[in-house]
């Protein structure tokens, strides 16, 4: 989302344009995330993208979009903003005033947002930098809950230097902090391989902090580790607002009552996810089941190393898809296999694999024999899809989303 200050000559949103397809592009190992920002051929299709044009729709800018014409900005339908407010202990962001009371003077619902720097001090000292520079939140019906951005570090180690889980305190001490002070719990905003990266999958803010998601693919998934659904998604890094784009999963009703206190966001629609090279989890252990399923030779160890991506790209090739690597709503159209009861093999193994994944109480053997169908019933039915016991295209979409 943006540069670090103190390490940038620029300020936040046009860094991060460029950061952005740099952090989340497939291949760059510096990193080891994922997708954002890179349109490709196999991603403009995923069925979740379109319900992004029906939600409340929005902004966050920084030191690098000065002097922000707030009521242009409404007019072209912003409901809501996060402001840039500071940076580890020593940044605070000299239009913030002018963006923030600007978007507040617009009728925007607004927020603030901090860069965390978790090499320069520790988690709780910067929450209470955040808190002394405009990051408090009001009950006023007006003010959004501050923001942590926690993301790669662009000049270093990805991590910031930090193990996973000591990166997992850092920021476990920025949320408590943040916390006991104003009674919110901070939004996080993060992507999804960078958190696999980063905290080892970490589950435990899911159960209380709100997620920002940054995926600008077209999909707001995958959701990290510990999530099952989003509060706020950066879809884009310019649009029709100045800064990033975002929307809110919810209606402006419902982004009223964020702003006020506890809400609780939908689900996002089932969609088929985007997995790439650098990513590691059950859907990269259901892609490598399938591609053995369709003769691949490869180790299923849920990691989407080189290996699994030259075994992607022959596939893509097999099928006259474009030969990217990354596995997107066409490949997965051409990937998966539909089974039954009685089935046996690779792509058995993977419906069981997602099934336990789901909470289900399958062994994962490659036979669908009756309790395996049973299952796959018990899913249908809690998805609203048709009660069959067959894995087809509609409940394979579910069970990867």
């Amino acid at each position: 989302m943006r540069y670090p200050h103190a390490r940038s000559g620029a300020v936040g949103r046009a860094g991060w344009r460029v950061r952005g397809a740099a952090v989340l592009a497939a291949g760059l190992a510096a990193l080891g995330i994922g997708v954002h920002g890179v349109a490709h051929a196999d991603t403009t299709v995923a069925t979740g993208a379109a319900r992004s044009t029906a939600q409340v729709r929005g902004l966050d800018v920084s030191g690098h979009n000065p002097h922000v014409d707030w009521k242009a900005t409404a007019a072209k339908g912003a409901a809501f903003a996060y402001v840039k407010a500071t940076e580890g202990v020593s940044y605070t962001n000299s239009y913030f005033s002018q963006q923030y009371n600007g978007a507040a003077g617009a009728g925007l619902i607004r927020g603030a947002y901090h860069f965390a720097r978790p090499d320069v001090s520790g988690g709780r000292a910067q929450a209470d930098y955040f808190l002394a520079h405009g990051g408090k939140w009001k009950r006023d019906g007006k003010t959004l809950p501050g923001a942590l951005d926690i993301e790669a570090n662009a000049h270093g180690d990805s991590c910031w230097g930090l193990s996973r889980s000591a990166m997992t305190s850092w920021i476990a001490a920025f949320v408590n902090e943040y916390h006991a002070r104003t009674g919110r719990h901070p939004a996080i905003y993060t992507a999804a391989s960078w958190w696999a990266t980063c905290t080892g999958n970490y589950r435990g803010f899911g159960r209380t902090d709100p997620l920002w998601i940054v995926n600008q693919s077209g999909t707001p998934t995958p959701l990290p580790a510990g999530w099952n659904t989003y509060t706020v998604w950066q879809t884009a890094a310019s649009g029709a607002f100045p800064g990033d784009q975002d929307v809110f999963n919810g209606s402006l009703k419902d982004l009223k009552t964020f702003a006020l206190g506890d809400y609780t966001p939908p689900l996002p629609a089932p969609s088929w996810p985007l997995v790439q090279q650098g990513q590691a989890g059950r859907q990269v252990t259901t892609v490598q089941y399938l591609l053995g399923a369709h003769g691949a030779s490869l180790t299923v160890d849920g990691r989407f190393g080189t290996g699994t991506r030259d075994a992607v790209v022959s596939f893509q090739r097999a099928q006259g898809l474009t030969a990217d690597g990354i596995v997107g709503p066409k490949t997965w159209q051409h990937l998966i296999v539909t089974v039954r009861h009685g089935d046996t093999g690779a792509a058995v193994r993977a419906v069981q694999d997602e099934l336990k994944a789901h909470g289900a109480a399958v062994t994962v053997d490659g036979r669908f024999g009756a309790g395996t169908r049973d299952a796959v019933i018990t899913f249908q039915r809690s998805k609203g899809l048709t009660p069959d016991g067959i894995v087809g295209p509609s409940t394979w979409m579910n069970l990867v989303s």
